[in-house]
């Protein structure tokens, strides 16, 4: 056996799921990576432990006794393409603008009927098609009573019948009602707006022009600029964009050109090396909005612009939590993902957001 044994080494049982492996790695990854004070040769051996005990047919061989050697440290846990010859820093006089976008190239767009009525949820009240049955069944009733001559007996139970219908019909119309001033409330409170909070920088306001321009083709997106977490009353999340039961809090950042991507700690690296031109904190901002939105997918984008002349790529975003995004790529990938339902708009959740709105 290994001199390390690595279900000990990440903190799980033997029979713990790969789920419950990647869990461990992940919290683990954050104290023991190079750039939180550990060392390239602990991080490696971590690494070859996640790695062992993820794939199946390792695993099994590991159970065995067959213990696979680490490979030799690294100075970075991830193989990177070269970084330019020359790297220059922010230009004062460059002034970053919004990047078309060709509608005929997002996937989703043409999919999307922009006329779609909004389906308000939770329902209240019985709806349209109950009232409008128990209607014609009471008009049935009545004509049955007027056309045909009746026994006493037979008069007396279509009479029962026909109150019945008049008792569910005056419930169902009271429901309505209520249903309709619910309604007529949460239009009043919100009026005509998709989008509520005002944009900080200038960073924050390309987003808030891009979220405007292109999701506001989807019916139920609604889109919210600096909200604070569930402890906070601070701007800790410049953006959020609401669909249905899918939400997507966003940071966006002026950065220098270059390729973007995280590894699998969610540290951030540009064009190979460590990135330390900023920090982003949307991984803890996650977590907080799937505690306090239970039923509500969660996602995380970095939407990156460039400092100075230059071109924003980014990595494929795997399950990073919060993948950095050019503005192209959000619009084509998050479009995508609100328009598998494009229309609907749930009360509850888009108040508890909007509480959180403090800009």
């Amino acid at each position: 056996m290994a001199e390390v044994d690595y279900y000990e080494l990440l903190g799980v049982s033997r029979g713990a799921s790969a789920a419950e492996v990647k869990s461990a790695y992940r919290a683990l990854a954050k104290v023991m990576h190079p750039d939180a004070g550990g060392t390239a040769g602990t991080f490696r051996l971590l690494q070859v432990a996640y790695e062992t005990l993820t794939d199946p047919t390792r695993r099994a061989r590991y159970d065995l006794g067959d213990v696979p050697e680490p490979a030799p440290p690294a100075a970075a846990p991830r193989t990177r393409r070269p970084a330019p010859r020359r790297d220059f820093g922010d230009d004062p006089d460059y002034v970053p603008k919004l990047p078309r976008i060709d509608p005929r190239g997002i996937p989703w767009w043409a999919l999307v009927d922009a006329a779609e009525r909004i389906r308000y949820v939770p329902q209240v009240g019985p709806g349209h098609a109950p009232v409008a049955v128990a209607l014609a069944s009471l008009i049935l009733l009545l004509s049955i009573l007027l056309a045909i001559n009746l026994s006493p007996l037979l008069l007396a139970v279509v009479l029962l019948l026909v109150a019945a219908a008049v008792v569910v019909l005056v419930r169902m119309g009271r429901g309505l009602l209520a249903a309709k001033r619910e309604h007529q409330s949460f239009t009043t409170e919100i009026g005509v707006s998709r989008s509520f909070g005002l944009p900080g920088d200038r960073a924050e306001k390309l987003t808030a022009e891009l979220l405007a321009k292109y999701l506001t083709r989807l019916p139920g997106v609604r889109i919210f600029h600096g909200l604070a977490l569930p402890d906070s009353v601070f701007a800790d999340v410049d953006h959020a964009v609401l669909c249905g039961h899918r939400l997507v809090l966003i940071e966006s950042k002026l950065w220098l050109p270059g390729h973007y991507e995280v590894d699998e700690v969610g540290a951030m690296w540009r064009n190979g090396h460590p990135f330390r031109g900023g920090a982003v904190r949307l991984e803890d901002s996650v977590d907080a909005f799937e505690d306090l939105l239970p039923g509500v997918e969660v996602r995380g984008a970095v939407l990156i612009y460039p400092s100075r002349a230059g071109e924003i790529s980014t990595g494929d975003p795997d399950d990073a939590l919060a993948p950095p995004m050019s503005p192209q790529r959000f619009i084509a990938e998050l479009g995508q993902w609100f328009a598998a339902d494009p229309s609907t708009v749930d009360r509850e959740v888009f108040r508890t957001v909007l509480d959180r709105v403090v800009s």
